[in-house]
């Protein structure tokens, strides 16, 4: 299909009005960056953290159950765990039945929440490349609709409706900071603002899939570890997602996971967001100084997931 492709500002608003009725309109809060001993500047964070099943990713899971037809054998996923537990979600409002496939990486508190939505949830291997081949045999086998975490347009489409939100809601940001894993939250993000703002990915060192891709022009695999696995970490960007971000991401930016430990402590201490590692890896990158803004950027930050065990009430 080639650029713009079917991934632009008025495939994502179509797709808003028909998610809208199902997602939240997720807060945007406006913060003093000396709050956290940086240079003294208004941040915008996007609380991603609110959205149900407690990730972005409900979006694009509705994207796909509202524009594709899910067939009677149902939809299936394979997910490390916030797409799992979207795609669950989504099935669940809508009663399409769902099975989803997980690496035995995943954290328990994403596994029992997908079992709370009443999804069919199977752990087969011990990366989200063992859940994706399960879950491949499943469909050959079923014909159920599969849904992609992120190489899929309908998932990047729904991703996008964010960008869009953010759009209206913090209407003069310079730059947006967005943590990868696959990369369908900043392909839809960067697609929706078509190059008016300064898109730049964050990803952590230990699972750079989008550093090696950029350098090597492509596709390729990349290590897939580190504190954000269960969500940051696919072997490899998706090959519908590159050419997007090719055109449109000014760069990315990498981060230890010592950082992230230190962003998910900041924004616990400073603002009581409860932010897993996955949705704090952007915000890192301001923390640690691997993003530096220049003086009077707008910078926002999009803070994508809150699916953390931190939080215990019963002690």
């Amino acid at each position: 299909m080639g650029m713009p492709h079917a991934i632009g500002p008025n495939n994502i608003a179509t797709c808003e009005k028909l998610i809208r009725p199902h997602i939240r309109r997720t807060p945007v809060i406006e913060i003093d960056a000396a709050d956290f001993k940086l240079a003294p500047s208004p941040l915008w964070l996007k609380l991603e953290l609110l959205q149900h099943s407690g990730s972005f990713k409900a979006r694009g899971a509705f994207a796909n159950l509202l524009m594709r037809k899910a067939p009677s054998a149902g939809v299936v996923a394979a997910s490390g765990g916030n797409h799992g537990a979207a795609v669950a979600y989504a099935a669940m409002r809508l009663q399409v039945p769902a099975k989803i496939f997980v690496p035995s990486v995943s954290s328990p508190a994403k596994i029992a929440r997908i079992r709370d939505y009443g999804a069919d949830l199977v752990i087969e291997g011990d990366r989200y490349a063992d859940a994706l081949a399960a879950s491949e045999l499943w469909v050959e086998k079923t014909g159920a609709m599969p849904i992609h975490a992120f190489d899929q347009d309908e998932t990047m489409l729904g991703q996008g409706t964010l960008g869009m939100e953010l759009g209206e809601q913090a209407s003069d940001l310079d730059t947006l900071l967005v943590g990868v894993g696959g990369g369908g939250l900043i392909a839809g993000i960067a697609a929706w603002y078509c190059g008016r703002i300064k898109v730049v990915g964050v990803e952590p060192l230990a699972a750079p899939t989008l550093t090696k891709a950029l350098a090597a022009g492509k596709p390729v695999d990349a290590e897939a570890g580190g504190i954000a696995a269960d969500s940051l970490a696919p072997r490899r960007v998706g090959d519908r997602v590159f050419p997007i971000v090719k055109q449109y991401v000014q760069g990315v930016v990498l981060v230890a996971d010592d950082s992230i430990v230190q962003a998910q402590r900041a924004l616990w201490q400073a603002l009581r967001i409860v932010a897993e590692p996955g949705g704090a890896a952007a915000f890192a990158a301001l923390l640690s100084g691997a993003y530096v803004p220049r003086t009077s950027e707008r910078v926002g930050v999009v803070i994508s997931g809150g699916n953390s065990t931190a939080v215990d009430f019963g002690s």
